[in-house]
Formats: structure tokens, C-alpha cells, sequence
């Protein structure tokens, strides 16, 4: 079977993006050798899902860590560029529940780990954010407000960082869609490749003639609701970890409340943006977006999750592993996609612009 998308420079994201390669899943007793040498750390290992790394968690009797095994063809800046965002935003935003990257015992981030056939793997330490994600959760408006003013706080935070290598090319950030109609080849269904046209077709319109005056800076890039840790009894501290920098990248501002937007488009089928536009209220209190931009978030938010269900099933084929962690994630998007659709774009700006608070 033909897996490759259409474009080079489709290829060429998936490749930079490590989604075009599948591994062997990292062997966990080498990864408690590491943690005892490196860490001084050891206790019980348990492997958790996700999306391309090798992933643990570690309970010790001083307490849990998250332990994450980069993926054989993430390029070590790649891996630096996510620890630097969480030790900028530890520096600089202390009080925001960002993550904490634990030292080895000898100062370093991280530590590597080089496999009998070459490949060199990096391992890096975590705090352990206790508590259910938000996609566990029903929040209300409120609730969903004050995740949107977290990743607000977060953006804020982050405007002044740079890395060498923030400009990297990700396939996940949102500036590159118009690029990946190749994938739509790859959806067996007539319906959901007419759903798919209709967005790329909204997109070409209204967000690739903005894309070089878009305000720009490093973002989080992936604040979804799987990266969310809350406390739903708390009236005051909803969001108590945010989680999984894996997508940090140098890109428009827009597209970072549009990655969250886009997980909650249709989750109420008779008002497909009241979730979204909830959260981008709670965003905006913190970080307005300029009045000039405010019309490209729905079609971002649009894009963004026609964007996952395309690369779901390809992704599935490839590596059959995840394919159940890949599914699960996006059984419904086109659904959501073919709900939010019936309201018109107009109809859904008019309704952000009256949450929204200041203007940029």
C-alpha cells in the first residue's frame, strides 16, 4: 500500500515531524538502568500511551515521575527546544502550573541514550501531574474559560523566548495545512473528503493570503485537552498542571487557541461553538488577539481538526502500534467537523467577537 502524501514538502513535515517512521517500542528495563545511573531514581515502571514517544511513569517512595523516551528520529535540538519553552516559562511565569523537568544527578536536562543499531534516543525526567485531563472532565463555560486564560497566561509568558531551533517544520502546525491536501487521498470516504475540500477551500480564502502578517511567537502548540491537568472541585485553581510541549514551535499566535477550539467543536451538536467560543473568552481576557486576526480562528480551529482526522487513518496504517491511542483520539472529528460546519463562519465570528474582552 502507497502511504506517502502527494507534496514533497508534505513528506518532508511528516519526516521532521517523526510521524513517518515506526520503532520498536524502547526496552523498560534499559530505561530503569538509565533512571538508577542517571537519576538516582528507581521504583515501578508502568508504560502509558502516546502519540509517538515511549512514555512512563515512575512511582518511587518519594513519589511519581513521568518519564519520556524521545522517538528515534527526533533531532536532539528538537528535544532541547521543548525543555528550554519549560525552563523559560519555570524562570520567568514560576507561578503557572507548567511541568518541571527534573536534573540528573550531574545538572544536565536530559540524558542519551544510544541503541545497539545507532539510533540515539533521549531521555528526559518530569514531575509527576497528578489529576484527571480536561477531556476527562464536563466543564462548563466557566471552567473551560479559565483553561482558555491559562494557555493566555501561558502565551504571554512565552513571548519573549527564542531557540535556535523554534522555526522547526511540524506537520501539526497549522501555517502549513494548505500543503497537505495530498491527504485527503487517503480518507475512504467521499463524505468526509467533500468536508475535507470545504475546509482546505475556507482556508486558502480566508488564511493563506494572511500568513506573513500574522502575529507570530513560540506557542504551545498542542494545549489540548490530553495536556490539560484540572481540579473540577476547585473554584479558584481549575488547571493545576499543563502538560506535553512536544509541539512547541515559533507560528501565529491564532493557531495556539485554535488547537483547543478544535477539540471542542461540536461537543454540544445544537450550538457546535459554545465550547469553543467559552474558551476563547478566557484566552483573550489574558492574551487579545487582534481584531484583524479574530476572523481566521474559526477556520484555523476548522483546520486544525480536519488536519487530525486526516492523518489519523494514514497514521493508523503506518504504525499499527498506536493505532488504537490514534482512533481513540479522533473518533469523532468529523463529525464535529460536519456540525460545525452548519453554522456559518460569519455567524461564528460575530459570536467570538462578543466574548471578546481589549483589543490588540
Amino acid at each position: 500500500m502507497n502511504t506517502s502524501p502527494a507534496s514533497n514538502h508534505a513528506q518532508r513535515l511528516l519526516e521532521e515531524s517523526g510521524l513517518t517512521s515506526s520503532h520498536e517500542p524502547i526496552d523498560g528495563v534499559l530505561v530503569s538502568i538509565f533512571l538508577e545511573r542517571h537519576y538516582r531514581l528507581a521504583g515501578r515502571l508502568g508504560r502509558l500511551a502516546t502519540e509517538k514517544d515511549d512514555t512512563f511513569r515512575l512511582r518511587t517512595d518519594a513519589g511519581d515521575y513521568l518519564v519520556k523516551v524521545s522517538p528515534p528520529g527526533e533531532a536532539a535540538e528538537i528535544v532541547d527546544l521543548q525543555t528550554a519553552a519549560m525552563r523559560f516559562l519555570e524562570g520567568t511565569a514560576p507561578q503557572l502550573p507548567v511541568q518541571r523537568v527534573k536534573l540528573t544527578v550531574g545538572g544536565d536536562d536530559s540524558v542519551t541514550i544510544r541503541l545497539h543499531d545507532g539510533t540515539r534516543r533521549m531521555l528526559r525526567v518530569f514531575d509527576f501531574v497528578a489529576g484527571p485531563v480536561l477531556a476527562q472532565t464536563s466543564p462548563d463555560a466557566e471552567q473551560l474559560a479559565k483553561a482558555g486564560a491559562m494557555l493566555g497566561r501561558v502565551d504571554v509568558a512565552l513571548k519573549a523566548f527564542t531557540h535556535p531551533a523554534d522555526g522547526r517544520g511540524l506537520v501539526w502546525d497549522i501555517r502549513h495545512f494548505h500543503q497537505l491536501t495530498g491527504l485527503v487521498q487517503y480518507t475512504p470516504d467521499p463524505e468526509h473528503r467533500r468536508l475535507a475540500r470545504e475546509v482546505f477551500w475556507n482556508f486558502d480564502e480566508a488564511v493563506v493570503p494572511r500568513l506573513s502578517d500574522l502575529e507570530t511567537q513560540v506557542i504551545h502548540g498542542d494545549f489540548s485537552p490530553y495536556n490539560v491537568v484540572v481540579d473540577p472541585s476547585s473554584d479558584e485553581h481549575f488547571v493545576t498542571g499543563v502538560i506535553d510541549f512536544g509541539d512547541t514551535v515559533r507560528s501565529a499566535v491564532i493557531f495556539d487557541p485554535a488547537v483547543p477550539m478544535a477539540n471542542l467543536l461540536g461537543r454540544t451538536p445544537d450550538q457546535p461553538w459554545r465550547d469553543a467560543s467559552a474558551f476563547l473568552a478566557g484566552y483573550q481576557r489574558e492574551r487579545p488577539i487582534r481584531a484583524s486576526e479574530l476572523p481566521l480562528l474559526p477556520v484555523a480551529a476548522l483546520a486544525r481538526l480536519t488536519l487530525r482526522a486526516l492523518l489519523t487513518n494514514w497514521r493508523a496504517e503506518r504504525a499499527p502500534e498506536r493505532r488504537e491511542y490514534l482512533l481513540a483520539h479522533a473518533k469523532d472529528d468529523w463529525t464535529n467537523i460536519e456540525r460545525a460546519l452548519t453554522v456559518s463562519l460569519n455567524d461564528v465570528v460575530a459570536q467570538l467577537r462578543e466574548s471578546r474582552h481589549g483589543h490588540a
